[in-house]
């Protein structure tokens, strides 16, 4: 009877320390689970916000590079427009021609709205057509990355 009493005990101990032990571990799956998608948010995050700085830095650098073509084109456009007042000659001033091509498309770039035109064609060429963006080699997986990594230790 004691032994009997006493097994009883036991599963009724051990049956209960299951239920607890699964409970808890689908408690820690959950915790796990929503670790793992904050983390990942944190990630597109950080790589949107990197997307946006790179971007932000080549419109810097071409707003500079504007300024630079600018003081060129003026100094040309002077220089070049005495010359044909001076010599009457019409050839003189025909470098002026691809120089405000060039000084139009970069003021277009930084002043105008030529990146919002860039962004929408790159919407579109995303929407319809998707087979000019294919990669070259292998696509990358978990394993192509640790054996290039292997082979540079």
């Amino acid at each position: 009877l004691l032994i009997k009493k006493l097994t009883k005990m036991g599963s009724f101990i051990s049956k209960n320390m299951g239920t607890v032990m699964d409970e808890n571990m689908k408690k820690s799956q959950a915790f796990m689970l929503s670790t793992q998608k904050m983390q990942l948010e944190r990630q597109l995050a950080m790589q949107q916000e990197m997307r946006k700085r790179g971007m932000a830095q080549q419109l810097g650098m071409a707003r500079e590079r504007f300024y630079w073509w600018s003081g060129f084109y003026s100094l040309a456009l002077i220089g070049l427009t005495a010359g044909f007042i001076k010599m009457k000659n019409p050839l003189i001033i025909t470098p002026l021609v691809p120089l405000s091509f060039v000084v139009g498309y970069q003021a277009d770039l930084v002043l105008g709205n030529k990146m919002e035109r860039i962004l929408d064609e790159a919407d579109q060429i995303l929407k319809n057509e998707q087979q000019l963006l294919r990669l070259p080699g292998e696509p990358l997986s978990v394993e192509l990355v640790d054996r290039e990594r292997l082979k540079h230790k």
